[in-house]
């Protein structure tokens, strides 16, 4: 099976932090569909486990996510941006300004680790040493020796995308499909620039010109995975009809008894106290669309954009919100779709938004 041909034509996304599991994987391979492992912010021997995981559960085909780091990111990034001392400070005052709400769940601000490769290279020989099908990346286009060592281990390649310029870059580094990323996707925005502000275009439109783009660059040999907000049939169906071979979806999956999300999580999703979505670097110095809490207002102007230092540095404030089930400190990334997710079972998500 290719991601061309996955019978359902319904994708179950990476979602890094703990709601991607190996059952929601082998669940969404058995009903059809074809389900990515979140490899971003676990070791490699987490993600062996998790891999040796969906393995046990099932024998149809998966796939794993990496994220690219800065060192490892071919893509031209446009100059600007935070950088040396100036960035370090920006990142201490972020710190300094979120030490009465970390104390109010017993923690403090974390260390910011510049320069972290997410363990990279290991998780590159782990995914090739165990063939599982497919790689996609996430914040970055990879050399064109990962992409080569990907290909001649029969692995397919996928590379998330938000605009036309890095569809483009995607196409013509030979990459085997495009997740061509909406404005309306939960989580972060998968630029390949990690200070760009993504393209707002309506998911439909994005792909109807990515699809057009992929038709004179490379006719009939790149499959297109759509993902942003995706809640319904009908929305899945416009979709496709606009070009994408797959859907991906996250969060429609979040309630689901296969996936991790976390009890504060889960209840924030399904209950009544928030009641739009934003885009924020408050939790990651990335941008990335999760419930508008309080937390997200009174930090989203003053995050600065840095990847991963803030990451590490609201990481204890996530966890021990978590702990204590108050969801207000937790990143509850969510698409605009939100509304729509149900606590049912996985394979009732794919037959509801297949083709």
């Amino acid at each position: 099976m290719t991601l061309r041909t996955i019978d359902t034509g319904v994708v179950a996304a990476p979602m890094a932090g703990g709601p991607s599991t190996p059952d929601l994987v082998a669940t969404v391979g058995e009903a059809g569909g074809f389900g990515f492992l979140a490899g971003g912010y676990l070791t490699t021997e987490q993600l062996a486990a998790q891999v040796a995981g969906v393995w046990d559960l099932s024998s149809c085909p998966f796939g794993v996510n990496l994220f690219v780091p800065d060192i490892a990111n071919r893509y031209a990034v446009r100059p600007g941006g935070l950088a040396g001392a100036d960035r370090a400070a920006a990142v201490t005052a972020y710190g300094q300004s979120l030490l009465d709400e970390a104390a109010a769940v017993g923690a403090q601000p974390g260390d910011p680790r510049p320069g972290d490769t997410d363990e990279w290279e290991r998780k590159l020989d782990l995914v090739v040493r165990e063939r599982v099908a497919a790689v996609s990346f996430t914040f970055g286009l990879p050399s064109a020796a990962v992409l080569g060592e990907l290909r001649r281990a029969g692995i397919e390649s996928v590379v998330t995308v938000t605009d036309l310029d890095e569809a483009r870059a995607a196409l013509d580094a030979g990459v085997d499909g495009l997740c061509v990323q909406g404005a309306e996707a939960g989580g972060h925005r998968g630029t390949l620039d990690p200070t760009a502000v993504p393209d707002g275009s309506d998911l439909v439109e994005l792909v109807a010109q990515v699809r057009r783009l992929a038709a004179e660059a490379r006719p009939d040999d790149v499959a297109i995975l759509a993902a942003g907000g995706i809640a319904t049939r009908e929305r899945a169906d416009a979709v496709r009809a606009a070009g994408a071979d797959a859907v991906q979806v996250g969060t429609a999956l979040l309630l689901t008894p296969e996936a991790g999300t976390g009890l504060a999580y889960r209840r924030a999703l399904g209950g009544a106290a928030y009641d739009s979505t934003t885009v924020t670097r408050a939790f990651s110095g990335r941008l990335g669309r999760c419930l508008e809490t309080d937390f997200v207002r009174r930090h989203d102007e003053e995050a600065p954009a840095a990847y991963p230092e803030v990451h590490h540095v609201t990481v204890p404030l996530r966890r021990a919100s978590a702990l204590a089930e108050r969801p207000d400190l937790v990143a509850l990334w969510a698409g605009t779709g939100w509304r729509s997710a149900r606590p049912v079972p996985a394979a009732t998500v794919v037959a509801g938004l297949s083709r």
